[in-house]
């Protein structure tokens, strides 16, 4: 796992490290030492840590214009044991929302697992978009993974699969990705 990096090709159009609104402004990573592991198997140093045991994420885009993140993950899931979604929630989410972000491009290609809970934090965190018709959309996560969501509701909150499910984001601009997601998600609303 270790070998698995974060997307870097939008490095030069954004890095979390030097936005001085995100909570990732300052960090340092030191790319010759392996420090996190998902249940021993240390992971690449450029991903980051948000209080999680299992969870790693990397925000690969953000724009204030257009008001939208692309959030990599990696790892477990889990909320039925450490309450991942929590942590999520209150250390990033609650943060960058503040910044004015209100759509989120949640990208889970390297999600191993989900162990679901409840649904009370991914329905606060989208009462807290709504109103300003804010989404949360999930593209590559993988079939047991969108399962397990649908098994413990988390589905009602997270737009995912059909005209969402975008292969080829790698290759496209992310303001490209955004208005493809965007539009995909207006034509299933009927606005």
């Amino acid at each position: 796992m270790h070998t698995i990096e974060p997307f870097y090709r939008w490095e030069n159009l954004y890095t979390a490290d030097s936005d001085e609104r995100s909570p990732f402004y300052g960090r340092r990573y030191d790319m010759s030492v392996c420090r996190n592991d998902v249940y021993g198997y240390y992971i690449h140093p450029a991903w980051d840590e948000f209080g999680s045991e299992t969870l790693y994420l990397k925000i690969i885009y953000m724009d204030y214009k257009y008001r939208f993140a692309v959030i990599e993950f990696i790892g477990e899931w889990n909320d039925a044991v450490n309450n991942d979604v929590s942590y999520l929630k209150r250390n990033l989410i609650d943060y960058i929302t503040r910044q004015g972000i209100i759509y989120f491009i949640l990208i889970g290609e390297n999600i191993l697992n989900f162990h679901g809970s409840d649904d009370c934090y991914y329905q606060e965190w989208y009462e807290d978009i709504e109103d300003e018709g804010g989404w949360i959309c999930a593209i590559g996560f993988r079939d047991h993974v969108i399962e397990e969501w649908k098994k413990f509701n988390v589905d009602s909150y997270i737009n995912y699969g059909g005209c969402l499910e975008i292969t080829n984001w790698r290759t496209m601009h992310p303001v490209q990705l955004f208005k493809v997601i965007q539009a995909g998600i207006r034509r299933r609303l009927g606005c």
